[in-house]
């Protein structure tokens, strides 16, 4: 493995050929470009302009979450290899995955050892008690694996009300019973392997089960999310594991051992998945959310039993010489990145690339903007289609170019503010207004095998350290808290309003793009992110495909776009000029953390030689490695 800096490293010949001149913007390092913290005097400089112009900013809209805690801005040249490559959210998780690569394992198979280990690991954003979309592409189609978590049989519109019919607390809903769906992902993660593994499945767990056996170090990531929050010591299993006798969270550094976690991923590698959906671990998973001493949730033994993951097909659209994948609902994530790409490319944003690092006022104009319309049709008509159909029964109505080119042309010099839904072919009901937050707890992997096979992943538990429950060495999620807490308005049913046996919306948005002629790969992406995960991929795809950046460069620009509320700026990363711009073109601001963690890889040609490069969010800790 060798390390790159990313100044060096070109996309491959298909990439430039599908750029105009302009689209070719010269290279450059975004690295030094822009204040991150470490460079106290840039830093400085730059906190002043923002407290400067924060007096002068509305506050932000309400019912917005707000993003995941950060934990440091750490610069990263990234990654390139010659054969196969994987690039996950945890320095160990990688290290598991290039081993199973090197073996011989496929990209599934890779997947599937990374993402035990960040069970482990990082325990807040992801693990099998949680769920999680997979694209997989084999040479010459892409496919959609949904592994997302269901809610129990018993499970209604009132779940998170009480007893007045008033709805709960956020977080009181969050960290109790109720919230937690019957997990996917080491189902689906079955079903992919079965399908497209190499390495024999019991091969996979041997990293994560040494792991948890002697131990690791928690990161500076894992040690920071323990120290804010504020619900994790209510469960006393939890509390025990995290903590130390006084209460205090372990520090960075601290060997932590996982016996349970070990004894349990050992006995899923022997037996496999039924294990964990039947038996005593199905049992000890509905003992703890039925025994919540407060609010108790209705998941049964059956629920686990029942579990089955889909194969949907994926979400594909054409985006000037490319084809973007995405995953299908009851993600939002495919049709919404495709509907903001389709949008912008009736504008000119191939022509506004960042100059001398700084982001043209233009092209965040034209990209929030069309932010606002894809999120608005997201909120309106996206659900899990075993419910909810989509307009016309397919993605056709939403992606169509007559129909994105009518919500392009609602883009004018001036903010639109609160964008409305459009209206696509097909609709036959009327639907109300969906009112969930999707929470940012979520990790992101991106793989490609020696074969040129490739996997891009989002696992989730919902929220940090999901709902706060731990059993058996691991931490169920609290995804039933991205349905919609409100089952109707005056316009109608909530599509994603809770129901027996429903996969809550999620915004996870797994991306490959495959050139349009040659179905070649080129990019594998996504990234964490709770709903501003659609952004985040956008500007990544924006920014290569457009902008001429490598996948490095693409991600260390600062986070920017609009969730159909105020714009979303970056904290500490966002000069005043570019403040007064936005202000001028009537945009309601918000600077504020944002904390992504994408993962990608783009093929590309380095020294005359085919290859892969990665790129890893210097906002989180992940890495890449490969040969």
């Amino acid at each position: 493995m060798v390390r790159q800096d990313a100044a060096a490293v070109e996309p491959e010949g298909a990439v430039a050929a599908g750029m105009t001149r302009q689209h070719r913007p010269r290279f450059f390092s975004v690295a030094g470009r822009f204040p991150r913290p470490g460079r106290t005097g840039m830093l400085a400089v730059m906190l002043g302009w923002l407290a400067g112009c924060a007096t002068s900013l509305p506050a932000p809209e309400p019912g917005i979450p707000p993003p995941e805690a950060a934990s440091g801005y750490s610069a990263k040249s990234g990654w390139h290899a010659r054969h196969f490559i994987a690039a996950t959210a945890n320095p160990l998780a990688t290290q598991a995955g290039y081993r199973i690569l090197k073996a011989g394992g496929s990209a599934v198979d890779a997947a599937i050892a990374a993402q035990m280990v960040l069970t482990l690991v990082e325990p807040q954003s992801s693990g099998i008690g949680g769920g999680a979309f997979l694209l997989h592409y084999d040479g010459h189609t892409v496919a959609a694996f949904d592994g997302r978590e269901t809610a129990p049989a018993a499970a209604n519109e009132t779940l998170f009300q009480n007893a007045d019919g008033s709805t709960l607390a956020f977080y009181d809903a969050v960290a109790s019973g109720r919230s937690v769906g019957v997990p996917g992902v080491l189902r689906m993660l079955e079903m992919a392997h079965r399908q497209h593994g190499k390495l024999p499945w019991q091969d996979l767990f041997a990293p994560a089960i040494a792991l948890a056996e002697q131990g690791f170090a928690v990161s500076v990531r894992l040690a920071r999310l323990l120290q804010v929050d504020q619900h994790l010591k209510k469960d006393a299993t939890a509390a025990a594991y995290f903590y130390d006798r006084q209460g205090q969270p372990w520090p960075a550094g601290h060997v932590l051992k996982n016996p349970e976690l070990a004894n349990t991923l050992r006995a899923i590698a022997s037996g496999g998945a039924d294990i964990f959906y039947t038996g005593t671990i199905a049992g000890d998973i509905v003992a703890k959310v039925t025994n919540h001493p407060t609010r108790p949730g209705v998941m049964t033994v059956e629920d686990m039993q029942a579990y089955r993951p889909k194969s949907r097909a994926a979400v594909c659209a054409d985006y000037r010489t490319w084809t973007v994948c995405g995953m299908p609902p009851p993600s939002s994530g495919g049709i919404a990145v495709a509907q903001m790409l389709g949008m912008l490319e009736t504008t000119d944003i191939a022509m506004l690339a960042p100059r001398d690092g700084q982001l043209h006022a233009q092209a965040v104009h034209l990209f929030s903007e069309a932010g606002r319309l894809a999120y608005a049709d997201r909120a309106r008509y996206v659900a899990d289609p075993d419910f909810a159909p989509l307009p016309g029964n397919s993605i056709g109505p939403l992606l169509d170019k007559a129909y994105l080119k009518k919500r392009a042309a609602l883009i004018t010099a001036q903010s639109m503010g609160v964008a409305q839904p459009g209206t696509p072919y097909g609709i036959k009901t009327a639907r109300g207004q969906d009112a969930s937050p999707d929470l940012p707890a979520t990790s992101q992997l991106s793989i490609v095998d020696r074969n040129g096979h490739a996997v891009s992943m989002t696992s989730s538990i919902e929220d940090a350290f999901g709902s706060r429950l731990m059993v058996r060495g691991f931490l169920l999620n609290n995804q039933l808290t991205d349905f919609s807490f409100v089952a109707a308005d005056a316009a109608g049913p909530v599509a994603n309003r809770v129901q027996p046996g429903k996969r809550a919306r999620s915004s996870m948005a797994p991306t490959l793009v495959l050139e349009k002629d040659s179905r070649n790969l080129l990019l594998v992406a996504g990234s964490p992110g709770g709903s501003a995960i659609i952004n985040y991929v956008t500007k990544v795809l924006v920014a290569t495909l457009d902008w001429g950046m490598n996948v490095q460069q693409a991600i260390d620009l600062p986070n920017f776009g609009s969730r159909n509320g105020p714009t979303e700026l970056e904290q500490g990363r966002t000069p005043d000029g570019l403040l007064t711009a936005l202000q001028s073109k009537g945009h309601t601001l918000r600077v504020m953390e944002q904390t992504s963690g994408v993962q990608a890889i783009m093929r590309i040609r380095r020294n005359g030689e085919p290859g892969w490069f990665a790129g890893a969010d210097p906002r989180r800790e992940g890495t890449a490695q490969g040969d």
